[in-house]
């Protein structure tokens, strides 16, 4: 499992490998717009299956941890999704890779998300 550190506050955020690699790519092309924005998910059943938000700005420190050291293939449909959530007035809102099932993979033989986001 990958992580987004946020800020100062020793906020980490898990998601696997693969999708923070797809968030990275989303939140790093609106950032270096200069564009603040809410980020969204579901939580992990583990800390209370409810939802969480971070308001991401230019401003605010982000660390990108990934688990292991291979960038996995990139899902240009998946970017298109999150990217066009993250235009919207709710901000980015964290969905599932398209095509991905219940064994963590999709349709075209990537890995697939593995759903709801750890905080710590």
């Amino acid at each position: 499992m990958g992580k987004l550190l946020y800020g100062t506050s020793s906020i980490e955020i898990e998601f696997d490998d693969r999708t923070l690699t797809h968030l990275q790519i989303v939140i790093a092309a609106k950032l270096r717009r200069k564009e603040s924005f809410f980020f969204s998910w579901k939580d992990d059943p583990a800390i209370g299956d409810g939802r969480s938000s971070i308001w991401l700005d230019a401003s605010i420190p982000l660390y990108f941890k990934f688990a292991g050291g291979r960038v996995p293939s990139i899902n240009r449909e998946w970017l298109d999704i999150l990217t066009q959530s993250s235009n919207g007035s709710g901000g980015l809102q964290f969905t599932e890779e398209p095509g991905a099932n219940g064994n963590g993979h999709n349709g075209n033989g990537h890995g697939g998300a593995n759903g709801p986001a750890t905080v710590r």
